[in-house]
């Protein structure tokens, strides 16, 4: 009897921490052909996420000319890829549906989708809008500290100033250094974490922390796919974000085939 007390009484066990693989660069060829073949397999549902951000960019840009800060567009442009990995999330569920064999329909993935504001991804979200928002205040507080004297109310005359002008070129030095930084810290926790959140029962710090080891356990290779990710999404942004359309679907199925490969299965 004292013994299933004690079984009664006992504290259940938390689950374990998601076991890291190893990765090469050789692994970074096949997810990207393996993410290319997704979204060859189900072109539809790539082209409406990829759509769906591309029209985000589209919007914050006609905001941007609309309140008349038209020149805060290259640092959204530049900034605007830290959130791309929270859109991807219904590209993950197509490519987990069909790793599994399961049909794809429409009310059902986007119903996944739905049902993340109510689980760990919703942290994550607010994580990433705040290294957003922390990436645009340090922009501003660039522009305030070394542009002070630098009249500009358009976009070229902003390009022209950042690009000609030894005080434009301290402000794109530091302000890419902070940006990398940002980047790098985004990009580590989150990956591995948001594909992780998806597939798996686990709450965000766990998932974070594994993503930042499987980042720390494989730094060559995962930072050449976080700067290969970074340049696509930047390329694809310049013709008014519609390259998006395409780059978004084929990165977000590529990643979801790096976390099951980074990842073993629970």
């Amino acid at each position: 009897m004292a013994e299933e007390n004690r079984t009664a009484g006992a504290t259940p066990r938390p689950p374990a921490m998601p076991q890291v693989n190893r990765i090469g660069f050789a692994d970074l060829a096949e997810v990207l052909r393996k993410g290319l073949a997704d979204f060859a397999s189900a072109p539809l549902f790539g082209l409406f996420f990829g759509g769906v951000y591309a029209a985000g960019g589209i919007i914050i840009a006609l905001s941007l000319t609309v309140w008349d800060i038209p020149w805060m567009i290259y640092p959204v442009a530049i900034g605007f890829p830290l959130i791309g990995p929270f859109i991807a999330v219904g590209l993950y569920e197509v490519s987990r549906r069909l790793q599994a064999g399961k049909p794809l329909v429409w009310s059902e993935i986007l119903g996944v989708v739905w049902l993340q504001r109510q689980r760990e991804l919703a942290w994550m979200a607010f994580v990433m809008l705040f290294v957003f928002w922390v990436w645009m205040y340090q922009v501003r507080l660039l522009v305030a500290i070394i542009l002070q004297h630098s009249s500009f109310s358009t976009l070229d005359r902003f390009v022209h100033v950042v690009f000609t002008t030894p005080q434009g070129w301290i402000f794109l030095a530091i302000g890419h250094v902070v940006g990398a930084v940002l980047a790098l810290a985004l990009f580590s926790i989150t990956v591995i974490s948001i594909p992780l959140l998806l597939d798996r029962e686990a709450d965000f710090v766990t998932a974070m922390i594994t993503s930042v080891k499987t980042v720390t356990s494989n730094p060559a290779p995962m930072v050449a796919w976080g700067i290969f990710v970074t340049l696509a999404v930047i390329v694809s942004s310049v013709p008014l974000f519609l390259g998006l359309v395409v780059a978004l679907p084929v990165l977000g199925h590529a990643t979801w085939h790096l976390y099951r490969k980074a990842v073993s299965p629970a």
